[in-house]
C-alpha cells in the first residue's frame, strides 16, 4: 500500500527547532508530528522550501537543514511558472510573496495529497480552501 504524498513548506521544518515562546504550541505539534508520524507519508519538498531555509536568519538553521537532507526533492518542472502565474492572476495566491504560490504549484504539480504548512496567511486559510480546492490545479491542505 502506498503511503499518502506530503509537501512541506518552509514552516514545518522550520519549527522543528524554532524557539520563540508564542509558537510553542505550533512548535510541540509540529516536532510530534515529525516523530511520530512522519514515518507514515512519502515526504517532499521542493527547491523553494530549501531556499528559503538557507536564506532564513535564524538559530539552529544546521539543525533544520540537517533534518531535511532525508526528505525527498521534487525536480523543477516546466509547469511551475505557469501554475504560479494562474495562482497569483487568480487572486488565489498573492502577488508579493510568490514562494507561498510556488509551494502550492509543486503540490499541484505532482498531484501530492498534502500540503501541510503552518501558514495561516495564506496556504492553510480557511477562507481561501474553497477557491484553492476548487480551482483546476487542486491539492489536499492538512489544517490544524
Amino acid at each position: 500500500m502506498n503511503q499518502p504524498s506530503v509537501y512541506l513548506d518552509t514552516t514545518i521544518p522550520s519549527y522543528l527547532f524554532e524557539e520563540r515562546e508564542e509558537l510553542k504550541a505550533l512548535i510541540q505539534i509540529t516536532q510530534q508530528w515529525w516523530h511520530q508520524e512522519r514515518q507514515n507519508f512519502e515526504l517532499y519538498l521542493s527547491e523553494e522550501t530549501l531556499t528559503e531555509l538557507n536564506k532564513g536568519n535564524y538559530p539552529n538553521k544546521t539543525e533544520v537543514l540537517n533534518r531535511i537532507a532525508e526528505v525527498l526533492m521534487l525536480p523543477p518542472h516546466s509547469r511551475i511558472a505557469e501554475i504560479v502565474t494562474v495562482y497569483v492572476d487568480n487572486y488565489l495566491m498573492p502577488r508579493e510573496v510568490k514562494a507561498d504560490a510556488i509551494h502550492l504549484a509543486y503540490a499541484s504539480v505532482y498531484g501530492l495529497d498534502f500540503l501541510v504548512t503552518w501558514n495561516y496567511n495564506h496556504l492553510a486559510n480557511a477562507n481561501k480552501r474553497q477557491h484553492i480546492t476548487g480551482h483546476q490545479f487542486t491539492v489536499g491542505i492538512i489544517y490544524p
